[in-house]
């Protein structure tokens, strides 16, 4: 018997993940709640905010007024260019529970291990230190040290989180906001960058995917730069749309 009957697995996607809380508010518009909840990187992010009871449109509405550079501080440490300290801060001011174990819905965070070269699932410990692990994307951001481990993008190894949930879930729902789009792009180091790591995190999730029982995955989103805190809205508007076209279709079926 499984111990939880709906799961959601949320992917990684820096700016995109607005787009996550869109998707669930059209689940629970839908009388769709999750009894558990995996996040990687803005996935992580987003998911907590559920988890520790903030309604979508809510948690949205924390990023009014917020900058890119009001989350980030310029690093002294030679093992990126930016610290998240200020991030940690920001969840530590908004988020009732401080520890994953507190969380009104069970949360599963992944990061990567950078000393070791492996997914990690966190259930337990401090939330803001977990979540920034998730997001800490290489070379952007100084690693992340938990207990003497270097940590960093969850996206690294595991994009979309779904085989975390699938043994003691019912139903997976994967809400994923990494399209593969193979335009034109720059050619400057940051452009380059980016598309790299995106090339990474669509092939790691693809398996992902495939075992998971619904698969929502809004179009429109690669064109939002990741400092455009600005159009959290918009993208917000994205994922809900996507999200009712999935759900309505599948009622009709």
């Amino acid at each position: 018997m499984k111990t939880y009957p709906i799961g959601i697995a949320l992917s990684g996607g820096f700016i995109k993940g607005f787009a996550h809380f869109g998707m669930m508010q059209a689940l629970l518009e839908h009388d769709i709640r999750p009894d558990i909840l995996s996040g990687t990187s803005a996935g992580s992010l987003a998911g907590v905010f559920i988890a520790d009871g903030k309604e979508p449109y809510e948690a949205v509405n924390l990023f009014d007024n917020q900058s890119f550079s009001d989350f980030t501080s310029f690093s002294l440490n030679k093992g990126g260019l930016l610290e998240l300290n200020n991030f940690k801060d920001f969840l530590r001011s908004n988020l009732h529970a401080r520890r994953i174990e507190d969380l009104k819905i069970p949360m599963m965070i992944t990061a990567t291990d950078l000393d070791h070269g492996v997914s990690v699932h966190f259930t337990k410990g401090e939330i803001a230190e977990r979540v920034a692990a998730s997001c800490c994307m290489p070379v952007l951001f100084t690693p992340i040290v938990i207990d003497g481990i270097h940590y960093v993008d969850g996206g690294v190894l595991m994009n979309l989180p779904v085989s975390t949930l699938r043994k003691q879930c019912e139903q997976v729902i994967a809400l994923s906001v990494s399209r593969l789009i193979t335009d034109e792009y720059s050619l400057n180091m940051a452009s380059i960058a980016m598309r790299s790591y995106n090339f990474i995190y669509q092939a790691n999730s693809l398996p992902q995917k495939q075992i998971a029982d619904i698969v929502i995955e809004p179009c429109g989103l690669e064109k939002f730069n990741n400092t455009n805190l600005e159009k959290a809205d918009d993208i917000f508007k994205i994922g809900y749309d996507e999200a009712n076209r999935i759900l309505d279709m599948r009622e009709l079926e």
